[in-house]
């Protein structure tokens, strides 16, 4: 069960210091090239969105289906691990969501950067008239 939420983790990371680097100042030769780079590496990244997903359910899921330590007759044992895994979901619903919105972010930080190419392109055309 850990190793998706590892894997997970990785990919928060990987795409935290992407959205970290496309966003530093940089010669526009450099720019151009990496933005195309990760422009690429999008659409196979794309699986990330409906991992999340799915795992935003399973977590939605558990929690629906999970056992109420809320009465008198819990121990302090069982209400620990009550309390302990609404916490551990609580972390994996933020990783799934920072999951998504990184890739969006990522996303749209590129469609940017091409949007103002072509304009930039189309005003060189127009001084060139």
């Amino acid at each position: 069960m850990a190793l998706q939420w590892m894997i997970l983790t990785y990919v928060v990371a990987a795409e935290a210091a992407l959205a970290f680097i496309l966003t530093l100042p940089s010669p526009q030769l450099l720019k151009s090239r990496l933005v195309s780079l990760v422009s690429l590496i999008l659409q196979p990244a794309l699986f990330v969105v409906p991992f999340s997903g799915f795992q935003l359910l399973d977590i939605y899921w558990k929690n629906e289906h999970r056992l109420m330590c809320t009465s008198e007759t819990c121990t302090a044992t069982e209400r620990d691990r009550y309390e302990k895994s609404i916490y551990k979901a609580e972390g994996n619903v933020i990783l799934c969501v920072s999951a998504i919105l990184l890739y969006w972010c990522i996303y749209r930080i590129c469609k940017f950067y091409k949007e103002l190419q072509n304009l930039e392109e189309v005003e060189k055309r127009y001084k060139a008239q």
